[in-house]
């Protein structure tokens, strides 16, 4: 399951820098998939869809940060909790349920964006 940025953030940034992923984003940026990944042009995502990785994407909020649902793994494959959650002061860093996965589903997309 993908973690969601609530409404209740106060944009104070902490959770950006902890994402292993590269999945988090201030309010009204662009993202990439191929942003803090090795990803690399034209790829094929685990769940089938077609993208160039380096295209600039609509933001998923324009009103507080957000977390890129197609790149968030949980932290899985990297830390043993979501760091975005520890170290968010306001606990608005929750669980998806708009994107569940299971813990192989989130261990292969580290494995697709991490080429190790």
């Amino acid at each position: 399951m993908a973690i969601i940025i609530t409404d209740e953030c106060i944009n104070c940034g902490a959770c950006e820098p902890e994402c292993p992923n590269t999945a988090i984003y201030e309010a009204a940026d662009d993202w990439r998939y191929a942003d803090g990944t090795d990803l690399d042009g034209n790829v094929v995502l685990p769940d089938g869809k077609e993208v160039d990785s380096n295209q600039t994407q609509e933001p998923v909020s324009d009103e507080f940060y957000y977390i890129v649902p197609d790149k968030c793994t949980e932290c899985v494959g990297f830390h043993e909790e979501p760091q975005c959650a520890a170290v968010c002061p306001v606990d608005c860093c929750v669980p998806d349920d708009d994107h569940v996965e299971d813990e192989a589903t989130l261990r292969a997309k580290q494995a697709f964006m991490h080429k190790e």
